[in-house]
């Protein structure tokens, strides 16, 4: 059963995470160290996910057990994933001054 954020800015614990995604407290914290996630700490340098966090936790998930494909590969899929994703926006950006600009003319 997979627990539904209140709102974006939720915070869980790693204990919270680990039930929730079926991946081990030290496996998170191994894919913190190589960088595949960045939760968020607070005091006493404890970890907090986010809905982001639990997401991108469940994606890497699939793709090593679903998928077969090693951290490696998940961390290059992951940063063209978010490459990509930075891209888009950036169009949709430019999509809209480009409006912008055509209704100021008018």
């Amino acid at each position: 059963m997979r627990k539904k954020f209140q709102r974006e800015t939720e915070y869980l614990t790693i204990g919270v995470v680990a039930e929730m995604t079926q991946v081990h407290p030290q496996t998170l914290r191994y894919y913190e160290r190589v960088g595949l996630i960045t939760p968020k700490r607070g005091r006493g340098n404890v970890r907090f996910y986010t809905q982001s966090d639990v997401e991108r936790i469940r994606r890497i998930k699939v793709l090593t057990q679903d998928m077969g494909v090693n951290l490696a590969g998940v961390e290059i899929i992951l940063r063209l994933s978010d490459q990509l994703e930075r891209l888009r926006r950036e169009k949709e950006e430019l999509e809209r001054k480009r409006k912008e600009e055509k209704t100021d003319a008018v």
